[in-house]
């Protein structure tokens, strides 16, 4: 895992107080995780703006509790009748997943470092 983010960044981006009743230095971990998880690309030895940005967003999550949570198996139909003549019905994409605005937020600011660089041309030879 690679540390983009410390304490002190997440307080001088977010001001102090910024986990409330959380533990702070395991949101900064896990926001650390995250961003290990989704950057794809090599990140400059001084750590961009937008990547500690996108780091605080989500350790505030993370502190709240809502950036891991437990999952629940997807609901591909769902079908409910109360009387004859009314129903609702769901249908949920297979593999969706629900974000929080902070965390869509963080995804673009990271955007940059998310995809592979370059392409890769493969030659029989």
């Amino acid at each position: 895992m690679t540390d983009f983010i410390t304490v002190a960044d997440v307080d001088q981006a977010l001001g102090q107080g910024w986990a409330g009743d959380g533990d702070a230095v395991l949101a900064v971990a896990m926001a650390n995780a995250w961003l290990t998880a989704k950057i794809k690309r090599a990140v400059p030895e001084v750590v961009p703006d937008a990547i500690k940005s996108a780091g605080a967003q989500v350790a505030k999550l993370a502190a709240a509790g809502k950036l891991y949570r437990d999952t629940d198996r997807e609901v591909q139909s769902k079908s409910v009748s109360a009387q004859a003549g009314t129903s609702t019905s769901k249908t949920y994409v297979a593999g969706s997943v629900e974000r929080s605005s902070a965390e869509n937020f963080a995804l673009d600011l990271i955007a940059p470092w998310t995809r592979r660089q370059g392409t890769v041309i493969l030659k029989r030879v």
